[in-house]
């Protein structure tokens, strides 16, 4: 059975999460194909959920977190949950739903982000996903427009960069112009250009596997091409870089994928 920590200070909120998981262990439930049978802890602020973290560090699995808890706002729970304890996966569960903040938290060790107005079923769907070590992201956030940044000429890029303080850690994706994407991209087949489309759709390589009518296997083997030819360490370093160049509305995954053209510079 695995345990998760719920860090929601909406007392109803947590009891209608625990109410839909509690489901899953019911006789009814018992009879269908797909179980996930969790333990739900619970807690109503950052600080209460430290000290459960620290309670039960050898038996949790996962944190679903909310982004608006009394004693920290925003992305700054998961920030101080990564720094604290860093060998345990959080997921967002959030009303917050700007594409900005999904790719944020994804930039920060997020597993998952969550809507609160996510279904039952699309829950243990996605739980049961990222408690197999996958990342998860409904591609309805994915698609959530979010205005992308003027592009500036080269002397004023160079004075804002030389004005600009020095980041304190290295940025988790590695810096890539759209024109450098054009290059990486051209050097992917089709079926790796859909792959890579759908990845950015949050879809995992079981679904993916699935659209496209091959093994998983086949997907896998894919996905690591993808990231040796973008230079990229990891899958949501693939996603993000690939998430800012394509634009803001991904393109929907076929089988005669598009070259994406850059913006050009002004």
């Amino acid at each position: 059975m695995y345990r998760l920590l719920i860090a929601d200070d909406h007392p109803l909120f947590r009891d209608a999460i625990s109410r839909t998981l509690s489901a899953q262990t019911s006789p009814l439930a018992a009879q269908k194909e797909a179980v996930l049978a969790c333990e739900l802890l619970e807690a109503a602020s950052l600080g209460e959920a430290l000290a459960v973290i620290e309670a039960n560090a050898d038996t949790l699995d996962l944190v679903l977190l909310d982004l608006d808890l009394p004693d920290s706002h925003g992305l700054d729970g998961l920030t101080r949950l990564r720094a604290e304890a860093d060998w345990l996966p959080v997921a967002i569960l959030s009303a917050h739903e700007e594409r900005a903040t999904v790719l944020e938290a994804l930039t920060l060790g997020a597993v998952g982000y969550l809507s609160k107005s996510t279904s039952a079923e699309a829950l243990r769907e996605a739980l049961t996903r990222m408690l197999a070590g996958e990342i998860h992201v409904p591609a309805s956030l994915m698609r959530t427009s979010m205005p992308r940044p003027p592009m500036r000429d080269d002397a004023a890029d160079s004075a804002s960069r030389s004005a600009s303080p020095r980041p304190t850690s290295p940025p988790l994706i590695p810096a890539m112009s759209d024109t450098d994407f054009l290059v990486h991209w051209q050097a992917l087949t089709g079926k790796q250009r859909g792959v890579l489309q759908r990845m950015v759709l949050g879809e995992s390589n079981k679904m993916i596997a699935w659209q496209l009518g091959v093994a998983e296997t086949t997907v896998k083997t894919h996905v690591s091409a993808i990231l040796r030819k973008l230079g990229v360490s990891s899958r949501v370093q693939a996603i993000l870089i690939a998430s800012r160049a394509l634009g803001s509305a991904p393109p929907s995954p076929s089988s005669s994928c598009k070259t994406p053209q850059p913006t050009p510079h002004e």
